[in-house]
């Protein structure tokens, strides 16, 4: 029985930092077994997240510098992540900065030639373009290693700069972007002077807010059926445009109401199991308006290393995946015209 291992990267809209998860896979008996060996996440600079927040409005000449730039960053973190220790595969998801499949448009910046370059280890990224160019959301690509790695949940949530569901349907895979979350919570939180809204303690001081609860919910997105996604310039658009015309902790907590709500219209069998992982599960305020609006449901939670690092695991998952020539992304799922290998490949991958 083969076994790989694997580094995976993510960086989320969140900008909480780049997370590093070195995974361990092997396949027996027909299924994939999976172990989260050790993980970091490395927060970014004050400096690299200015330019993290402001490269969307670069000249090109900036932009394709920071794209080299970020995937020296990358490299380095890996090498230093490693220590030498051998693995047969990186997969990087890179960080999001365009994100409009309906104009044949994504882009994740931290080139993968860069981390190859630095590592000398095989790098797998751009995970989304082909799906895109094949006429599909390119996101979520999670729900496939969700099926394959946690298929005894009903649901599989992660709650991100952006949250995300996949789950089984009538022998089909099915997943979307739900709603915004971090990315927003994230934000006010600074309008503070803090990282993050602690447990939603922010949101916990404030007041609910039904008129902007309503014109939230009611957003054309929300409206929409899947296969459907978000980025990065919707959310700045039609949320965080909103947040300077309201109290903070009012704004956080009606947002966090709203979450609540997208959170459970997702959830059509109201008794299933559903297992939460993300930052956003730590948001206890939030996670407590979910559980009154889904009384009947089994909230679950992993263990930290899986809550934390879910994502960064099944990247590290689809690029093995896609290194053995095997399909990274589901038609059924993202709407392409079919499944695909999404994946670029820097350096030789040895089975």
């Amino acid at each position: 029985m083969r076994k790989f291992k694997v580094l995976g990267l993510m960086s989320g809209t969140s900008l909480d930092g780049v997370d590093l998860a070195l995974c361990s896979f092997s396949f027996l008996n027909g299924r994939w077994n999976f172990s989260i060996d050790r993980a970091e996440t490395v927060p970014y600079s004050p400096e690299m997240e200015k330019q993290l927040l402001t490269i969307a409005s670069s000249t090109a000449e900036e932009f394709a510098l920071f794209d080299s730039q970020l995937g020296a960053y990358f490299g380095k973190l890996c090498s230093t992540f490693l220590k030498g220790e051998k693995v047969d595969l990186i997969a990087s998801h890179g960080h999001t900065v365009f994100h409009q499949p309906e104009i044949f448009f994504t882009k994740q910046i931290g080139t993968g030639a860069a981390i190859y370059a630095a590592t000398g280890i095989s790098t797998a990224c751009d995970f989304r373009s082909v799906d895109v160019f094949l006429g599909g959301q390119g996101a979520p690509l999670v729900p496939l290693g969700d099926r394959e790695l946690f298929s005894q949940y009903d649901y599989r949530i992660n709650l991100g700069g952006i949250a995300n569901t996949s789950f089984e349907k009538e022998g089909r895979s099915l997943a979307y972007d739900i709603c915004a979350v971090n990315q927003v919570f994230n934000y006010v939180a600074q309008q503070k002077g803090l990282v993050y809204d602690d447990g939603g303690k922010i949101a916990s001081e404030g007041n609910f807010n039904e008129s902007l609860y309503n014109y939230l919910n009611n957003l054309a997105y929300f409206q929409q059926s899947p296969p459907k996604s978000l980025g990065r310039e919707w959310v700045e658009k039609n949320i965080l445009n909103l947040v300077a015309n309201y109290s903070l902790d009012d704004f956080q907590c009606t947002f966090a109401h709203h979450v609540a709500f997208q959170l459970a219209e997702s959830i059509e069998n109201k008794n299933g199991i559903i297992l939460f992982s993300g930052g956003g599960a730590y948001n206890t305020f939030l996670m407590n308006v979910l559980q009154e609006k889904l009384p009947l449901a089994t909230i679950e939670f992993s263990d930290k290393a899986i809550t934390e690092f879910k994502e960064a695991l099944i990247f590290a998952f689809l690029g093995l995946l896609g290194a053995l020539k095997k399909h990274t992304s589901l038609a059924s799922v993202t709407g392409a015209k079919h499944d695909s290998l999404s994946m670029a490949l820097y350096g030789d991958f040895i089975q």
